[in-house]
């Protein structure tokens, strides 16, 4: 699909919705959307039973919401707090930190904007490593607390995603010490993360254009923090064993972070764990604001699928791959990148 202009736009000015971001309804209504919530599971990830829920989530729908996580609503609202100062700051103040070509830290549209034919209702600010670069660029006399709060976070976040990542595993019939010999679990501690500070403005034509496109996220997994208000969240689910799929929101909750899971645990789970479609869609009324932190392996390692979960007569479904690597397949093909992984026995 051909890429968009660099052109950057103020959405908090527009009255209404430009031709440049009017969705076509074919892929605004691909599927139903539920008419309520309450469809994703809700999972304390240090209860009695947290493996079994974590997996039974994990294989469908393929999200979840986390509770008795442990971060403090202090760091939550202190991020939402930042994120919206961030985003409140005049265009030109935000385009002293654009992406830049090749680079995944900066402020731009989502990167996977290049692949449709429209843009989409929403900002973000990406940050891999020391967010002071950028933070002396936007505050220069005030950027110490937005430094030390992202980094608190950062942390905060790697922890749960650890903890996850280890119940999913063992969900999966492996013990203690088999999940500590896996490679992806070995070297947590030099794991590749990301953050991803997302801002979708009020839209004074929400039923034409959408905060997010559908998509699945290309790591082990995904933890969001959503700003209280409304919602705009949705995933794919299927309805049973229909085969035919619904749109459904996922609301903030107070007291959760929601899961999602990716497509190297998709790849590394050898098909059983659902990498989940979602998006973003937008409302007439209230700015929302949400941080989603990504973790994957480090650039070094192969990623394929575990021994102990590869059935004897079907075999591995996927090569291995790197995560640079993936994420090179994915600047090419979009979601048909796991498909170009399959091994045709």
């Amino acid at each position: 699909m051909p890429s968009l202009p660099h052109e950057h736009y103020d959405l908090h000015t527009y009255l209404h919705v430009p031709e440049s971001h009017v969705w076509p309804s074919s892929h605004l209504h691909d599927h139903p959307t539920a008419a309520g919530a309450g469809e994703i599971p809700v999972v304390d990830i240090f209860g009695p039973d947290a493996a079994s829920l974590v997996g039974a989530a994990c294989r469908s729908p393929g999200a979840f919401y986390a509770t008795g996580h442990g971060v403090s609503p202090r760091l939550l609202g202190d991020v939402e707090s930042l994120a919206r100062r961030l985003f409140s700051l005049p265009l030109r103040r935000k385009l002293l930190v654009s992406r830049r070509p090749g680079s995944v830290s900066g402020y731009g549209r989502p990167p996977l904007s290049s692949f449709f034919p429209k843009f989409m209702w929403s900002e973000g600010f990406t940050l891999v490593g020391d967010p002071l670069r950028f933070a002396s660029l936007l505050w220069p006399h005030r950027h110490h607390f937005f430094c030390e709060v992202m980094e608190e976070y950062m942390k905060e976040m790697k922890k749960v995603g650890e903890r996850v990542m280890r119940l999913m595993l063992l969900s999966l019939g492996l013990d203690e010490e088999e999940v500590d010999g896996i490679g992806a679990v070995a070297e947590l501690a030099r794991a590749a993360e990301a953050l991803q500070l997302n801002s979708y403005p009020a839209c004074p034509q929400p039923e034409r254009a959408i905060g997010m496109a559908a998509h699945t996220d290309s790591g082990f997994l995904t933890v969001l923090h959503q700003s209280a208000g409304a919602g705009g969240l949705q995933v794919l689910r299927e309805d049973g064993g229909s085969g035919l799929c619904r749109w459904v929101a996922v609301p903030p909750r107070p007291d959760a972070l929601v899961v999602n899971v990716g497509d190297l645990f998709h790849l590394l789970s050898n098909g059983r764990f659902k990498n989940v479609r979602h998006r973003a869609v937008v409302n007439r009324f209230d700015h929302r604001v949400s941080a989603a932190y990504f973790i994957g392996p480090p650039d070094h390692l192969k990623i394929g699928p575990i021994n102990k979960l590869v059935d004897m007569g079907l075999g591995p479904i996927f090569r291995p791959v790197t995560w640079p690597e993936y994420l090179g397949l994915r600047t090419r093909l979009f979601d048909k990148a796991l498909d170009a992984l399959k091994l045709h026995n």
